[in-house]
């Protein structure tokens, strides 16, 4: 069941990450973690920007009013829109919830149906139960929503926003929870699908507009889409051994965008590193914007 992929950038990053469409920039967000950097690119123009971060960079979503939320290593910040042209490199930081905890980071995030950022943590050496997946309200109030977690991954949405899909890496599930108190707590936590033994870890995720979820296979080189049932319906097979996340981008949001990594692997392949993308994959739902 594979598709034919492109080379959207050819990079090599060492954890990338994280892709996002921007439609107000119409470019797509994407971060190498562990380099330190947030990319940008713009699939019409080709243009292609990269921005160094404070500290090691989870996700980098885009605020409403400009400028950029980041998931660091200490906590989540906000960057201030750019300068003139307003493609340029982020403006001034700030710190909206900082809480360091030692041998601990920032990992994948993403923005709520509400405007609210979820971000999680986990281990640097992926010491089980150090993480946690942590609500940031626009105003900066910080809720903790699930502790004992290994590696904090992927977050979505269904398309009416009464479903949250949630991956902790090392459980080999994609979790789905009922949405409550208009968006700002979950419960009801149960299993929508597990990855079978040997295909890979349940990374980065992403909903489409029919409600199914794009899950992307650590050392499982390929994307998998599930219904709202739990059904294996599509694989993405690709040449890299660790896809880490997939988005839905460009114009019409029927691209999907495939970020890559290099990290851990003696003999990376070529593309490893690069981000990926399969013209006409489907259709996305818009994303929504941090609104603090």
């Amino acid at each position: 069941m594979g598709s034919a992929f492109e080379v959207a950038v050819p990079a090599r990053a060492t954890l990338g990450e994280g892709p996002t469409w921007d439609p107000a920039a119409r470019r797509l967000i994407w971060v190498d973690i562990l380099g330190a950097r947030v990319h940008g690119f713009d699939p019409v123009s080709g243009r292609r920007t990269v921005w160094a971060t404070e500290q090691h960079v989870g996700a980098a979503k885009p605020r409403a009013g400009g400028g950029l939320v980041v998931n660091l290593r200490d906590g989540v910040g906000a960057y201030a829109p750019a300068g003139p042209g307003g493609d340029g490199p982020p403006g001034a930081f700030r710190w909206l919830h900082r809480a360091p905890v030692p041998g601990v980071r920032g990992n994948d995030a993403a923005v709520g149906p509400d405007g609210s950022l979820w971000a999680g943590t986990m281990d640097y050496g992926e010491a089980p139960g150090r993480g946690s997946l942590t609500r940031i309200a626009p105003d900066g109030t910080a809720t903790r929503v699930l502790d004992g977690v290994t590696v904090s991954n992927g977050i979505g949405w269904s398309p009416d926003g009464r479903l949250m899909y949630y991956i902790d890496t090392p459980t080999r599930r994609i979790d789905v929870f009922d949405v409550a108190d208009g968006g700002a707590r979950v419960t009801g936590r149960r299993e929508l699908a597990t990855v079978e033994e040997g295909a890979g870890f349940p990374d980065g995720l992403t909903v489409d507009a029919e409600g199914c979820v794009w899950v992307a296979l650590w050392d499982g080189a390929a994307v998998r889409r599930y219904t709202p049932a739990g059904r294996l319906d599509r694989v993405v097979e690709l040449p890299v051994r660790r896809p880490t996340a997939a988005a839905f981008g460009g114009a019409g949001l029927t691209d999907l965008y495939i970020t890559t990594a290099r990290a851990g692997l003696s003999a990376p392949h070529p593309l490893s590193g690069s981000l990926l993308v399969v013209p006409d994959a489907g259709r996305g739902l818009p994303q929504p914007s941090f609104a603090g």
